[in-house]
């Protein structure tokens, strides 16, 4: 259930952020600006309700997530393809995700 609610966290996270983006630098409406603030709200709830005891794991474990949600975004939304250094530096960020989420914890 983690792993979803980062998935939906980072596309939440991605599309507030590109919203703005799209305003900025590729002088779309300001309209634009409305959903992306509605989506990067949505990407702060998903993201505490996440189960773990410390926020700042949550966030750092969320990084390696954000990472790879964002190549997915580079090659659906932007019609770029991830090379294979982009998909080998993901893999090494969900690896690192997962090391921080699965790793057994005493305290």
């Amino acid at each position: 259930m983690t792993y979803l609610l980062y998935v939906a966290a980072a596309l939440a996270e991605i599309a507030g952020c590109f919203s703005f983006w799209a305003w900025w630098r590729l002088e779309k409406s300001p309209l634009w600006l409305a959903p992306g603030l509605v989506s990067l709200v949505l990407f702060a709830w998903l993201l505490a309700l996440v189960d773990i005891s410390a926020a700042g794991r949550a966030y750092a474990a969320y990084g390696g997530i954000y990472i790879a949600a964002s190549l997915a975004w580079l090659w659906l939304a932007e019609g770029v393809h991830p090379d294979r250094w982009d998909l080998a530096g993901a893999a090494i960020c969900i690896v690192g995700a997962s090391v921080i989420l699965l790793s057994p914890r005493t305290v």
